[in-house]
């Protein structure tokens, strides 16, 4: 989702996140889940919602993830989910220890994709983690985080996905099975007690300033070095952004900001 801001100065045009030897067996599996994902595939034979209104489809759109699919399993557009699929692909083939996890995953999309990345390579030793309430977002707590101030996400039904419909997604790409697992609840009652020894990625999509502090806070600790961290909303939602801010300040974190579009980015771990 996005407000309609986009990234600053800091978050700066870099050379692709793919820094591996060209695979077009692996690139043209990317591409065609991507477009299956957002349901690109269709196009204008499908309605599609922008701002809670039924608008004719732009593929423009769709490919920077700036509609809302009605039947499509990822709002996150086609360069988010290379993005994310490129990263995955990273982490497995330099051999970043640990698993992977997205907080905030709607429909379950972008992890139906580092699962695909996973089955492809032949990976079996590591999982997929979905961290959502699977009931919304929260209302804001605007004494505790005032930068989510008049926040009306938790009134937003269509982000309200529960379990089941995104196990539905993973069965429909044959990726439902061991290797992903549910992690229910709200984050802050959830992601600090999480048994993860490590993560190789966590990708962040919370919306909220509140999600977003609570995520990175309890995860970075656990990322690997020279792990991935994705944030989907940093271009689009000040208060995402506001959190991402604060939390590299607290830490002393200076690792450079890269932009995947007008609202995702992500950064590398220092080794």
């Amino acid at each position: 989702m996005s407000d309609g801001s986009e990234p600053g100065a800091d978050a700066r045009e870099v050379p692709p996140d793919r820094a591996l030897p060209s695979d077009p067996p692996f690139e043209m599996y990317v591409d065609l889940m991507a477009k299956c994902l957002t349901d690109m595939i269709y196009g204008a034979d499908r309605p599609i919602v922008r701002r809670g209104k039924r608008v004719q489809f732009d593929a423009r759109k769709r490919f920077q993830g700036r509609d809302w699919p009605v039947v499509g399993h990822s709002m996150a557009g086609i360069k988010r989910l290379q993005n994310v699929a490129h990263l995955t692909d990273r982490a497995i083939a330099e051999g970043v220890p640990g698993d992977f996890i997205e907080t905030g995953v709607w429909r379950g999309g972008a992890s139906a994709m580092v699962r695909g990345v996973l089955k492809f390579r032949g990976v079996t030793d590591r999982k997929v983690y979905l961290a959502d309430s699977f009931e919304g977002l929260p209302p804001p707590d605007e004494a505790a985080f005032p930068a989510d101030t008049g926040s009306r996400y938790h009134t937003r039904g269509r982000l309200a996905v529960g379990v089941e419909a995104v196990r539905k997604t993973f069965e429909a790409y044959d990726l439902m099975d061991e290797q992903v697992e549910f992690v229910v609840g709200w984050f802050k009652d959830t992601l600090h007690k999480l048994d993860v020894p490590q993560f190789a990625l966590i990708r962040l999509d919370g919306d909220m300033y509140e999600s977003t502090i609570q995520a990175i806070t309890a995860l970075y600790p656990k990322l690997a070095p020279g792990g991935f961290v994705i944030v989907d909303d940093y271009g689009g939602i000040k208060a995402c952004r506001a959190a991402i801010e604060d939390y590299r300040a607290a830490e002393g974190i200076a690792a450079e900001i890269h932009r995947i579009d007008h609202t995702g980015v992500w950064w590398r771990k220092p080794q």
